[in-house]
């Protein structure tokens, strides 16, 4: 049979071309298994390059760990994977810029419920989510929350950061004072060492993760809220109020007032430097301390023995947390959606998550209860243990009302974190609120 001019032409004849037809064929039809029952690259994927943006983990070892993945993906899918890692408080600009130019990373990490806010610019990643869910035995409410819109999965949950209070063991007992479990408690422990020049060090400023996950913490606390259930502003409430007047008090008798400047790493040098007695954090002021033996407490002994943690304190409403939870956004605007897709599938998994997991020793959790039966939890100190169960409970942002958009605006443009530090810097409680609820009306209609 002779070729045709158009095979001639591109050098394939028929019999090549009908097997690269089902090659491809095969590898559509199979996805991921497919390539990897095959033990070689797609062809699709060939010659390409597949751009993953990240923030720059507060566990070094985290980052180089995906980096390795993203060499070994490369020799699995036949496409260069490459990392890129930046400041967390810089991914909002970029991923804004990469959303208006319709051009930039193929996948984006996103914190928070920020999918939401780019709803109009993710492409649709239910069948991956869905898998993920049922795989690991079901998301955390917080972290399909913040990935989910309806029935619709803008994101695919990755892990979340838990917050809890770093610290000084020694400090507090010297005191008298065992870790708060009451705001109350934690304001007269915090009275007694600002008197010895070791204050509670917290951030108010426009950083993503310390100071809204203090602030959203605080407020459902003590009963106040952004909205009801119906998704209508409540936020001016006496149960605001009484949060706002609690951490004027907090600020003045018990915190380093330098905080207000402060983004999520002032705190962590703050406390590795013996300048603080307490943080709320992740686990990495703890992490940092062990792989710096230089680090020592009074007695010139490791400073890592003696920093523990607690939950986040109860108020007259409870202890209500909030963490800060990662998820990844394959862009619409990519050209490689499917192979984003694939290689998500791949890290997403079991095999490929647990060796980043282990690597994270509890900075980091899954977004499912499978991680909390995890072996790594019966290796670690019994500092880091907390973090096991961290992510149970959490809120998300638009509390009482559904995670949105526009509960994503509010936290972008730090309204409930600015109404606490306005109080702090004198204006009144009841105005500083007045303002804040004035701003959600705004956004929320």
């Amino acid at each position: 049979m002779q070729r045709s001019s158009r095979e001639m032409a591109a050098g394939v004849d028929r019999r090549t071309f009908l097997q690269r037809v089902g090659l491809a064929a095969g590898v559509a039809g199979g996805g991921l298994s497919g390539i990897l029952g095959a033990r070689r690259a797609p062809a699709f994927a060939q010659g390409v390059t597949l751009h993953l943006l990240h923030w720059a983990d507060f566990v070094p070892e985290g980052d180089v760990e995906l980096r390795r993945q993203a060499l070994e993906a490369s020799k699995v899918f036949g496409a260069a994977v490459q990392v890129e890692n930046i400041n967390a408080n810089d991914l909002q600009a970029r991923i804004t810029a990469a959303v208006k130019s319709g051009a930039g990373p193929d996948i984006i990490q996103m914190l928070h419920n920020w999918p939401q806010l780019y709803q109009a610019a993710l492409a649709d990643v239910n069948d991956l989510a869905e898998w993920q869910s049922t795989d690991q035995g079901g998301f955390y409410e917080q972290a399909a929350a913040g990935a989910r819109l309806g029935k619709r999965w803008l994101a695919v949950p990755y892990n979340i950061v838990g917050a809890q209070f770093a610290y000084r063991r020694s400090w507090f007992e010297e005191v008298g004072h065992a870790p708060p479990k009451t705001y109350d408690e934690f304001l007269q422990v915090g009275m007694k060492l600002k008197g010895k020049g070791r204050p509670v060090g917290q951030t108010l400023g426009h950083t993503f993760g310390d100071a809204p996950a203090f602030t959203y913490s605080l407020l459902w606390a003590f009963g106040g809220a952004e909205t009801d259930k119906a998704g209508k502003t409540v936020l001016n409430s006496k149960a605001t109020v009484e949060s706002v007047k609690f951490m004027q008090a907090f600020w003045r008798d018990a915190c380093d007032e330098g905080g207000l400047a402060w983004d999520d790493s002032n705190n962590n040098r703050a406390f590795l430097a013996g300048e603080i007695c307490a943080t709320l954090n992740g686990a990495s002021i703890y992490l940092t301390a062990k792989r710096q033996p230089d680090k020592q407490d009074d007695d010139g002994q490791p400073l890592w023995r003696d920093i523990q943690h607690f939950p986040h304190p109860a108020g007259p409403a409870g202890s209500v947390p909030y963490h800060v939870m990662f998820s990844h956004a394959v862009m619409k605007y990519g050209k490689n959606q499917r192979l984003a897709k694939d290689f998500l599938k791949w890290l997403h998994g079991k095999e490929q998550f647990g060796k980043w997991f282990e690597v994270e020793g509890g900075f980091s959790v899954g977004p499912a209860r499978f991680w909390e039966d995890h072996p790594m939890w019966a290796k670690v100190d019994d500092a880091m243990k907390g973090y096991r169960t961290a992510a149970r409970g959490s809120r998300m942002f638009g509390y009482a009302g559904p995670s949105s958009a526009k509960a994503t605006e509010v936290f972008s443009k730090y309204i409930i974190t600015d109404m606490y530090a306005k109080a702090v810097q004198g204006t009144r409680a009841e105005d500083a609120v007045s303002w804040a609820a004035g701003e959600l009306r705004k956004i929320y209609g």
